[in-house]
């Protein structure tokens, strides 16, 4: 297979976006093998890595909107596989934590998880993995910076809309 030296946004655009569609479908067709769909599945990874956490905490790791993160925290825990905990700090919060059911679970799962990443990356070499990731965090964070530049601008120029009426 050839690689072009050179290739304008467009393309990198479209290479990118066919990777990430074949690897989400790697990952959901994994996942659901577990018996389990995606969401559950990122809420799940969140607290095992990140301890308990509350719904608001694990949606802003997971970037779930607000509806699936709870239709998702009702299916795990009607599952048995978390418990929701009052804090003393705030009686009102819910804390979600694990069961050792769950932190069964998500041990096998991730690891196998991990394995198959591990599996379909396997094609790049540790120098090419480290550079992909380098260039992608860099044009991610790139992108989102840009892109709050440009909300602040359009806000900024909404308000001044009215002065040229």
């Amino acid at each position: 297979m050839a690689i072009q030296e050179e290739a304008g946004a467009p393309k990198l655009w479209i290479v990118l976006a066919r990777c990430y569609r074949e690897l989400a479908m790697l990952v959901e067709r994994d996942i659901a093998g577990l018996g389990l769909c995606l969401s559950d599945f990122m809420v799940l990874e969140a607290l095992l890595h990140k301890g308990p956490l509350t719904i608001s905490e694990i949606q802003a790791k997971v970037l779930l909107a607000s509806g699936s993160m709870t239709a998702a925290v009702d299916r795990i825990e009607s599952l048995g596989l978390l418990v929701r905990k009052t804090t003393p700090k705030d009686r009102r919060a819910r804390v979600l934590e694990l069961t050792a059911e769950g932190r069964r679970l998500i041990r096998r799962a991730y690891s196998e998880h991990a394995q198959h990443l591990e599996d379909a990356m396997s094609v790049l070499g540790n120098g090419e993995k480290k550079q992909l990731y380098a260039g992608l965090k860099k044009l991610g964070l790139f992108v989102a910076g840009r892109g709050e530049k440009h909300a602040q601008r359009d806000s900024g120029n909404s308000s001044h809309h009215g002065d040229r009426e």
